[in-house]
């Protein structure tokens, strides 16, 4: 009968690329007489808590080993090391190995003592900047899975805040949490979001948050819980953050939360439409102030859906200008229709976008000239397009970025051009039209949890409505 030892070396070490990959170590050693070996990912691994564990091995006297045949003993009685634990299955301890966890074998022993030693690249825990706040906590998610785990639980100090450890994906094997508050949280979505997450195959989610969305989709719809314009629905139908203090808010609220490893980014769900009025400081200022700011973003949501189709009605002199504003209808001669001039300027302006987003800091001011040229007199004069229509688009571009989600943003921009290209075929019934396919297309859209997007207003809930459209003490 081939031992233990001889069988793990054959099934365990035999598979591992020894020699072929200069990051994958084995040391060598011996127990008391009897032959161990350690195996690890150098720049996964804690190489000063493996010279630890090294040397309190080294010590033990081979009468002290005399009879010991469990590796579960073993650790009980001469393995003085916090986080530790025995694996009998390979494929286990293999995953384990490759998330920088340490891997012994001992002759005699009966399973794989597991070590965790993880030391994972970092970067500091600092605010992050598309989540800035005048007041409140500075701190905000890195690419390390347990040190995101640890930023949530500093701030909620509850037996009842849960975390489930899923892996996901075939070759990546990431590390996937899954956050909730017990009794609060709605237990039929966390049982489905938790089969969704089992249910995922796919080779690797190296792209992670994004990836595990479109997943979760997908395994969410094959059990009826999707609906069929989802592949082309652009309305978020979860929120991002990287600020730990919005993630704690919205468990304390039942909502759960998914932290992937490699992702400083945190999903919350279900979300609907009014979710995304709520910011963070709404809740760091006082109550009149923290309405003021949640009722001016509800207003900037509104006009930057509305402003453009509204305009080019009357530029058109469809109707009137409001408050004998006649100052805003263009009187010269122009070389594209207002129309177009909309169409290249939401394109130029995202354009400019993408363009800072690949700008070296050090070129920054170079590629604010060049915008202020292309979409400023330089534009003007040459007749392309005129002053108002390049006004209403920079008023629109300053108002979306008070809209906390980047994708919600996109997804009232894509309604605001179909609104836009009714009111120029067909005038103000056009834009009518076009706002009742929007309204329609957000009427259509369900959460991930099955609800109505519109939700509390479709079904209405009192309550649930005022909570989210006014700032509430809480």
């Amino acid at each position: 009968m081939v031992s233990r030892y001889k069988y793990f070396l054959e099934n365990f070490t035999g598979q591992l690329p020894i020699g072929e990959c200069f990051d994958l170590l084995e040391r060598k050693f011996s127990i008391g007489g009897r032959q161990a070996r350690m195996y690890f990912v150098d720049g996964l691994t804690d190489v000063e808590k493996c010279q630890l564990i090294l040397n309190f091995m080294l010590d033990i006297k081979p009468e002290q080993l005399r009879g010991v045949e469990s590796s579960q003993t073993f650790i009980e009685g001469f393995f003085p090391y916090i986080a530790a634990e025995v694996v009998e299955d390979i494929d286990t301890a293999v995953k384990k190995m490759y998330s920088g966890l340490v891997a012994i074998l001992v002759d005699g022993l009966d399973s794989i003592i597991i070590a965790d030693t993880r030391q994972y690249p970092q970067r500091g825990v600092e605010e992050p900047s598309k989540e800035q706040t005048l007041r409140g906590a500075k701190d905000g998610f890195t690419e390390n899975f347990m040190s995101n785990l640890g930023l949530i639980r500093r701030r909620i100090r509850d037996n009842r805040l849960i975390f489930r450890h899923h892996i996901v994906g075939e070759k990546s094997k990431t590390d996937v949490g899954v956050a909730y508050m017990k009794g609060v949280c709605d237990e039929k979505l966390l049982a489905r979001v938790e089969k969704g997450l089992e249910d995922i195959v796919v080779d690797s989610i190296s792209l992670s948050d994004q990836s595990i969305v479109e997943q979760l989709e997908k395994a969410l719809y094959k059990s009826g819980n999707n609906n069929v314009f989802s592949a082309l629905n652009p309305f978020p139908k979860v929120r991002y953050t990287q600020r730990p203090d919005i993630v704690a808010a919205h468990l304390t609220e039942g909502k759960i939360a998914i932290i992937t490893d490699n992702s400083p980014t945190v999903l919350l769900l279900p979300v609907g439409l009014f979710d995304f009025s709520q910011d963070i400081d709404d809740y760091y200022f006082p109550l009149l102030t923290g309405n003021y700011l949640r009722l001016l973003r509800i207003i900037n949501m509104v006009l930057i859906l509305f402003v453009t189709p509204i305009y080019l009605l009357i530029s058109e002199e469809y109707i009137e200008p409001p408050f004998s504003m006649d100052f805003i209808v263009p009187r010269d001669s122009y070389a594209l229709p207002i129309f177009w001039q909309f169409i290249l300027l939401e394109l130029a302006i995202d354009g400019l976008k993408l363009a800072s987003l690949n700008t070296p800091e050090s070129l920054g001011m170079s590629l604010s000239v060049i915008g202020a040229l292309i979409l400023g007199d330089f534009s003007v004069d040459s007749g392309w397009f005129i002053p108002q229509t390049i006004l209403v688009m920079a008023v629109v571009a300053l108002a979306s970025f008070t809209q906390p989600s980047i994708e919600l943003s996109y997804g009232i921009k894509f309604m605001r051009i179909i609104m836009l290209t009714g009111a120029y075929l067909a005038g103000l019934p056009g834009l009518a039209a076009g706002a009742a396919v929007s309204l329609l297309i957000i009427a259509c859209t369900k959460t991930i949890s099955g609800q109505s997007y519109l939700y509390p207003l479709i079904p209405f809930n009192k309550y649930s409505l005022k909570k989210l459209l006014f700032r509430t003490s809480r």
